[in-house]
């Protein structure tokens, strides 16, 4: 395999850079470490979508933001490119099946996401919106752990980390698709960004360089080269979606509400790995006796219960609003892509969807199909102070749902599906978008955003010290005085800590 391929006769100039036309382009949705503690979200395997290959461009070319759109967003990428074809190939041999490495620009419309998230057809597949090259590196005599992707904007470095910050690495990419569909020669796979993907706007030059410093000779794709220019032509509304932004969008193209210029005191994405991994520990009885003592108590949703026994919930809050239910507006917002059918369709992974129903559980707010979305999509859980049809398929799904109840009848019985993301009543408390949710057997506890860090620490704390008051009941000690503890048995306890 040769370092470089370049432009021969008759060669479409957007695949000059690569052994042809590729069959097809196969992205990773999120693979950097760095980029999923940005995210606040940490996928347990890959997942993927699908760039057309019209969308790949050449090294020296312009790609358009669209009229009307303000988040064309960038994101440096290492590109493998199959040299042979892979089916049902193990990891520890797939990296024989990869023919060359280059460099990727996996450009990204963040507008457009609400239309087809997940899928990211409209978003990601815009002519242009995958430049490649500008030269192919042999993958054979290279580690696939040791590579490193950097790009720069305007000539300020924006991105920098290697493959060994991967997640999933990059053989386990190639033999976990290769179990799904043949990988053909050409055909190319985007590995993911690292943390500090941002926003583009016109007149913005973006360079991608993806190399292996570590190798004989350092080498390197050089630098993939992409100007952005403005679009004059605005999307059909008589044709498909439109364009449209939130606050949420914003932080996620930007890379943070602070870089979006928004307050971060109402970041929706702040559950880190490790305070997910505590809040999972944490019983929600604990949590709901610290929150009791900074003057929180109506902080519990009441009246929901897990259909399935041993449920944990853990999340960040995206809110469904249904309002009762009158003949006339449900004509008007109950039917097509409703509130109800798109919040299930932006709920995103590690976040739970809370429903506000009134706590009337005599109509179904879901059923299996939905809760079957909500779980492909990666959510963390569904809470609503309603009822669900087809309870025993919907607990089958395996997402965790708490609710009030199950009812055979439809939503259309009560409710109209109204809004989504704003502020809720669910179960007798007031649910922003961007609480955090935790549920047990007990029930379900909403904790803003900027405590979770405090509480959660404090419970885990506490758990610990009704644990060993619990020692000292088992072996005998009266509870007078000691629960809770009087200052002998604090010392004691004290004492006990300071051995640990």
């Amino acid at each position: 395999m040769s370092e470089q391929v370049t432009s021969r006769d008759g060669v479409d100039p957007r695949f000059a850079a690569l052994p042809g036309r590729p069959g097809k382009v196969v992205a990773v949705h999120l693979s950097y470490g760095s980029r999923a503690d940005q995210r606040g979200r940490r996928p347990a395997q890959p997942s993927y979508f699908l760039k057309p290959s019209s969308s790949v461009a050449a090294s020296g070319g312009t790609v358009e933001r669209p009229a009307g759109t303000e988040l064309l967003a960038f994101e440096g990428e290492v590109a493998l490119v199959i040299g042979t074809a892979a089916r049902r190939v193990r990891v520890e041999d797939a990296w024989r099946y990869v023919g060359w490495v280059t460099a990727a620009n996996d450009l990204g419309l963040y507008d457009l996401r609400a239309a087809d998230r997940g899928s990211n057809l409209r978003s990601k597949g815009g002519d242009g919106f995958t430049p490649l090259g500008p030269r192919l590196l042999d993958a054979a005599p290279l580690d696939p752990a040791g590579l490193r992707v950097r790009t720069w904007v305007n000539g300020e470095l924006r991105q920098d980390d290697t493959t060994a910050g991967l997640i999933f690495p990059l053989a386990q990419l190639v033999a976990d698709l290769s179990q799904h569909l043949t990988l053909e020669p050409g055909d190319v796979i985007l590995t993911g960004t690292p943390a500090g993907s941002s926003v583009l706007r016109p007149g913005d030059v973006v360079e991608v360089e993806v190399d292996a410093p570590d190798a004989p000779g350092s080498p390197t794709t050089g630098r993939l080269a992409t100007t952005v220019v403005e679009g004059t032509h605005a999307f059909d509304s008589g044709v498909g979606a439109l364009p449209a932004v939130d606050d949420h969008e914003r932080a996620e193209a930007w890379g943070s509400r602070a870089a979006a210029g928004l307050d971060p005191q109402r970041e929706t994405g702040a559950l880190t790995p490790d305070l997910r991994e505590k809040l999972a520990r944490v019983p929600v009885a604990a949590l709901s006796g610290q929150l009791r003592r900074r003057g929180l108590d109506r902080v519990t949703v009441d009246g929901v219960h897990p259909l399935r026994p041993g449920t944990r919930l853990v999340g960040t809050a995206r809110t469904l609003r249904l309002l009762p239910g009158r003949e006339d507006l449900f004509a008007r917002h109950g039917g097509g892509q409703n509130a109800q059918k798109r919040a299930f369709d932006a709920v995103g992974p590690g976040e739970v969807l809370v429903i506000e129903a009134r706590g009337r559980a005599d109509a179904g707010t879901l059923g299996d199909v939905l809760a079957l979305r909500a779980h492909v999509r990666g959510a963390a859980g569904i809470v609503t102070d309603g009822a669900v049809r087809d309870r025993d398929a919907v607990a089958a799904v395996g997402i965790p749902v708490y609710a009030a109840g199950a009812h055979p009848a439809v939503l259309g019985r009560l409710h109209v599906p109204w809004d989504t993301d704003v502020a809720v009543a669910c179960g007798g408390t007031t649910v922003e978008p961007g609480d955090v949710l935790v549920g047990d057997a007990d029930g379900v506890v909403v904790i803003p955003p900027a405590l979770v860090a405090e509480v959660v620490d404090a419970a885990l704390a506490q758990e610990e010290e009704d644990a060993w008051v619990a020692e000292q009941v088992a072996a005998g000690h009266a509870v007078d005085g000691l629960f809770p503890m009087d200052a002998t048995w604090r010392a004691r306890y004290d004492a006990w800590r300071r051995t640990r």
